[in-house]
């Protein structure tokens, strides 16, 4: 199976949207601790969250909640929310999603992984960086619209 380096995670498409009629994806992520992307909007797809390993907290419109192994947590198409991995190992979760611009713009930005390990941290990215991937997000119907959690 292929995984692909997603910005700061590890990320392995376990179903592609493309394989069935609903497009449902499922991707399979692993990250550091801190790991948080920016608070962001997917205009046409639900999300679902299984965390498989590690603790999480995550801000879905303007509600935060806590999860750990085993747990589940939803987040409608529409609806502001972000993560951050709170577990000092880091963290395993599944992202089920109803259709697949994610998956795809997560093969879009990403490079293939060169092992099965988390790629190296390169720091806070540059303004240019953080405007490029607003500007990909939105080919994929995402829009970033603020920060993302500490």
């Amino acid at each position: 199976m292929i995984g692909y380096w997603f910005l700061e995670t590890l990320v392995k498409i376990r179903v592609s949207g493309n394989d069935s009629a609903d497009h449902i994806s499922l991707l399979e992520h692993r990250a550091y601790h801190g790991d948080s992307p920016p608070l962001h909007i997917h205009h046409n797809e639900d999300e679902i969250f299984v965390v498989l390993e590690g603790e999480f907290r995550f801000r879905i419109g303007t509600q935060e909640h806590r999860i750990k192994e085993k747990e589940t947590i939803f987040v409608p198409k529409g609806t502001p929310h972000s993560y951050r991995v709170e577990s000092s190992q880091g963290g395993r979760w599944l992202t089920i999603t109803t259709g697949h611009d994610f998956e795809e713009f997560v093969k879009a930005i990403s490079i293939p992984a060169g092992a099965d390990t988390l790629p190296e941290r390169h720091g806070p990215p540059s303004e240019a960086d953080k405007a490029g991937l607003a500007s990909k997000a939105a080919e994929y119907q995402i829009e970033i619209v603020g920060p993302p959690l500490h």
